[in-house]
C-alpha cells in the first residue's frame, strides 16, 4: 500500500494545480471579450500614465480605466474583423506611435538615471540670486510730449502742487498715470538707460531738477523709496529649479544623440 500512496500523492497535487490554474489566469485578466482575455496589465499601464500626468489615482479612476480597457478591446476586435489592421494608413500611424512611445521611454529612462541633486539646484539658485541682487527703486514719473510742459510741471510741484495729482492729470503714460505716476519697485536696468540713470542718481524724496528725455518723451521723476531686491528662499523654488535643470540636461542629451548620428539629412534648425 505504501508504494501506491507515494504514487498517488503527486497525481493529486497535479490535479489540484490544474484546478487552480483558471483562477490564477482570471486574476491576471479583468474580462473576457468574445473569448479573448483582457489582461489587467493594460489597466495598470493606464493608471501609471495618469499618475505621471499628476492625476490622483483612486477607486473612481481605477473603475474608469477598467471600463476604458474593455471598451478598447471591443472596438479593436471590430476594427480587426473589418480588416483595418492591414490598411497602409494604419501601419504608417502605428510606426509613428511606436516611435513616440519608445522616445518617451528613452527620455524617462534618461531622467531616472540622471537626477538633479539638491546640490546642483543650490548652485543654480545661487547664480540666480547673485544676478537678481542689488537695489530696487520705487519712483513716480510724469510723461509729457514737450520739454516746456515738463518744466512747467516741475515749477508747479516746487510751488506746492501735488506730484500725484499732476501725474493723473497730465501724464501720457497710461500704466502709471492713473496711479499718480507710481512705477512700483524695479531696478534701473528695467527702464530705458536715460530714465534708469536719472532715477538712480536721485536721493529718496528728490525730484529731477530738469526734465529727462527718452524715446517716449519728457519725464519728471521723483524717487519715493529704495530697498534690497527680494529673493525667494531656496526651498520655495527648489523644485522649479530642478525641473529647469532636468530640461537642460534632456536637451543636451538630445543634441548629443543628434550630433553622433550618421545621416545625410540637414536639419532646418541648423
Amino acid at each position: 500500500m505504501k508504494p501506491f500512496r507515494s504514487r498517488l500523492r503527486p497525481a493529486v497535487a497535479a490535479a489540484a494545480v490544474a484546478l487552480l490554474l483558471p483562477v490564477a489566469a482570471q486574476a491576471q485578466n479583468i474580462a473576457i471579450v468574445n473569448g479573448k482575455p483582457v489582461p489587467k496589465a493594460r489597466v495598470d499601464t493606464l493608471l501609471q500614465q495618469a499618475a505621471r500626468a499628476g492625476q490622483p489615482v483612486g477607486p473612481e479612476l481605477e473603475a474608469q480605466a477598467r471600463d476604458q480597457v474593455v471598451l478598447r478591446e471591443i472596438f479593436t476586435q471590430e476594427a480587426e474583423r473589418r480588416g483595418l489592421a492591414t490598411a497602409p494608413e494604419y501601419r504608417a500611424q502605428m510606426e509613428l506611435a511606436r516611435q513616440s512611445i519608445l522616445i518617451r521611454e528613452l527620455f524617462e529612462d534618461f531622467r531616472r538615471k540622471n537626477p538633479v541633486s539638491d546640490e546642483q539646484a543650490k548652485v543654480e539658485y545661487d547664480k540666480f540670486k547673485a544676478q537678481a541682487s542689488g537695489t530696487e527703486y520705487r519712483a513716480r514719473h510724469i510723461l509729457v510730449e514737450k520739454e516746456d510742459e515738463a518744466k512747467g510741471l516741475i515749477a508747479q510741484i516746487k510751488a506746492g502742487a501735488k506730484f500725484e495729482d499732476l501725474a493723473k492729470k497730465h501724464s501720457k503714460d497710461p500704466g502709471s498715470g492713473e496711479n499718480g505716476g507710481d512705477l512700483d519697485f524695479a531696478k534701473p536696468d528695467a527702464y530705458v538707460p536715460e530714465f534708469g540713470q536719472a532715477m538712480a542718481a536721485l536721493k529718496k524724496g528728490e525730484m529731477t531738477e530738469t526734465p529727462v528725455r527718452t524715446q517716449f518723451g519728457w519725464h519728471v521723476i521723483r524717487l519715493e523709496d529704495t530697498r534690497e531686491a527680494p529673493f525667494p528662499a531656496f526651498d520655495d523654488v527648489k523644485e522649479q529649479i530642478k525641473q529647469r535643470l532636468e530640461q537642460v540636461k534632456l536637451q543636451q542629451f538630445q543634441e548629443e544623440l543628434r550630433a553622433k548620428a550618421k545621416t545625410d539629412y540637414q536639419f532646418a534648425a541648423q
